[in-house]
């Protein structure tokens, strides 16, 4: 499941779309498998209405084909994600060159402050807090620069990059708890980059972020085509 505190204030079309976006991309929906409008709304108990909704959105996100009272499931690949991965390093890179030229102190003690939070997250291993805050860190980072027009392409992107973080992080909590500190420490190196304003650490500190989440996102996909015996 999604996690409800993401959702506060979301409509009940993108609770439906969240949740589903996230049994597409860990593979609980694969790639060819058809929906209908009234087998998701009796699944989640409402109207078509809102399911028509969460339709609209997912196609907007290339996961599924919108068809006659139902969809197809595309799916995401291994090229999707890396993709996305480029814009995402298009946009944080951008967003770094701003801060060259800014002053960051504010911008680093909110960074500070989400790391702690990411710490209390591991120490009483929540996997969905940690993900939330590993995605506001990088929020943060970007909405500092004050740029709406790239923050307007984050927030297209954010809808997928949030749930390969949740997905990743859940795997890595329930396999491999202890690398957390290494996940840290990833974020830590991505601080002192905007420290020293050092171009080289901080494309170290991106290319070993996504490259967790990645490796996490295949390994699930390979142990789900293993259990449905493909």
């Amino acid at each position: 499941m999604f996690p409800e505190q993401w959702l506060d204030k979301a409509s009940s079309g993108e609770r439906i779309a969240a949740d589903l976006r996230l049994k597409i991309i860990d593979g609980s929906y694969k790639p060819g498998d058809k929906l209908t409008e009234n087998q998701l709304a009796q699944m989640y108990g409402t109207s078509r209405s809102p399911i028509r909704d969460a339709i609209k959105m997912l196609a907007s996100d290339n996961l599924i084909s919108s068809e006659r009272m139902g969809v197809t499931v595309i799916g995401l690949s291994s090229k999707d994600i890396e993709e996305i991965y480029d814009i995402r390093l298009l946009i944080e890179g951008f967003v770094f060159e701003k801060l060259m030229k800014l002053e960051s102190a504010e911008l680093l003690n909110q960074l500070n402050k989400i790391i702690a939070m990411m710490e209390v997250a591991v120490k009483f291993k929540d996997a969905d807090e940690f993900s939330l805050q590993d995605i506001l860190f990088h929020q943060t980072v970007i909405r500092f620069v004050n740029h709406q027009q790239v923050l307007y392409l984050w927030q297209n992107l954010k809808p997928i990059m949030e749930t390969l973080i949740l997905i990743s992080m859940r795997k890595r909590m329930t396999e491999e708890a202890h690398d957390f500190a290494r996940v840290i420490d990833n974020h830590l190196l991505y601080i002192q980059a905007i420290v020293t304003k050092d171009r080289a650490l901080f494309k170290q500190a991106m290319h070993l972020n996504f490259d967790d989440v990645d490796s996490h996102i295949d390994a699930l996909w390979h142990s789900s085509k293993q259990r449905k015996g493909e």
